[in-house]
């Protein structure tokens, strides 16, 4: 049901049946490398095309999580799934591979919280006893759509990003045991005036603060309700940012706030990650395979993850419109008997 004004409460919650991660071979180079289901060395994938390999990352993910809920294609009662690609190509075409009932989903880099939000929403109504949301990116995709090719060779400035290479994937349901998804804050566009393609960091900050502040005033929740606070991809420009914004409102978020971009790589031992990780399979597989095992294991009660994505186009950067941005969260929280 609707609580306060952008917030789901979910009476009888969705469980996480299971979860999966398929990345490339810089991330698992990173930190949480151990963390993460599949590895893929070869940035082709066996595959002809950059797109093609971000497909196959997609129906990797896919297939590593219905298998570890331990189910079949046909037990999935519907796919929502996303990237970053024009008309959603790697999650369309690999929904023509899988063959299942399907929603596509676009909220650039906030495409996974989006997704897991409509999936146990309809979880949660008895639409469906199990949903499987996934997204993914790529670096070599994301940059020939949004930039420059990668095979042009381009510099970057120190503020850009590094889109993650990978693909997340969830099965949601209506099972007896597993974290449990208690609320969702969708959130609304914000747009502060960035302009410049190379500053997702601070364009997307405020609507990560907006998001998060309106999920505390419909809740009636505080920071410290939660052991976690984790935003999508605002890496280390927009992060400290977004901390000082919320902190303006009177939240302080000190020793609970994280950022999934800052998370993926670390930019002592590896090269070329700039200000930190993005596109829309950062959040997801850090969250999928990183964080979520720690309210498993029973280090943490509450997470809430805070999605964030910058609505650009390679048009409407090259007409010189500004950044509209969006942040969705979701509130995840240990299983209980």
């Amino acid at each position: 049901m609707k609580i306060g004004q952008q917030t789901w409460q979910f009476a009888s919650p969705p469980r996480i049946v299971s979860t999966a991660s398929a990345v490339g071979e810089k991330e698992g180079q990173g930190p949480l490398g151990i963390d993460f289901d599949l590895v893929v060395s070869d940035p082709y994938v066996g595959q002809k095309t950059w797109e093609l390999a971000e497909r196959k990352l997609m129906e990797m993910a896919h297939d590593k999580a219905i298998t570890k809920a331990g189910l079949e294609r046909g037990n999935i009662d519907l796919v929502v799934a996303g990237d970053l690609l024009c008309q959603n190509i790697s999650a369309n075409f690999s929904a023509r591979t899988h063959g299942r009932p399907y929603l596509g989903v676009f909220s650039a880099c906030a495409s996974s919280m989006e997704a897991v939000a409509l999936a146990a929403a309809l979880v949660d109504a008895g639409q469906a006893d199990y949903v499987l949301a996934a997204v993914s990116s790529h670096n070599s995709t994301a940059e020939r759509m949004f930039r420059f090719p990668t095979e042009y060779g381009a510099q970057k400035p120190p503020t850009a990003h590094s889109t993650v290479t990978g693909a997340g994937a969830v099965v949601i349901g209506k099972a007896q045991n597993g974290i449990r998804i208690t609320y969702a804050t969708i959130g609304n566009v914000v747009d502060l005036g960035v302009q410049s393609p190379w500053e997702m960091g601070a364009a997307m900050a405020p609507a990560a603060v907006a998001t998060i502040d309106q999920h505390f005033r419909d809740t009636g929740r505080q920071p410290a309700d939660y052991d976690l606070i984790v935003t999508g991809d605002l890496a280390r420009v927009g992060h400290p940012i977004a901390e000082e914004l919320l902190s303006q409102k009177g939240w302080n978020l000190s020793g609970r706030f994280a950022d999934c971009g800052n998370l993926i790589y670390d930019p002592k031992t590896q090269s070329e990650v700039f200000s930190g990780g993005s596109g829309a399979a950062c959040c997801a597989v850090v969250t999928f395979s990183h964080l979520l095992p720690k309210l498993v294991a029973g280090d943490w009660k509450r997470m809430l993850v805070v999605a964030t994505g910058a609505l650009l186009s390679s048009v409407s950067a090259q007409q010189n419109e500004t950044v509209p941005c969006i942040a969705h969260a979701v509130a995840f929280e240990a299983a209980v008997t």
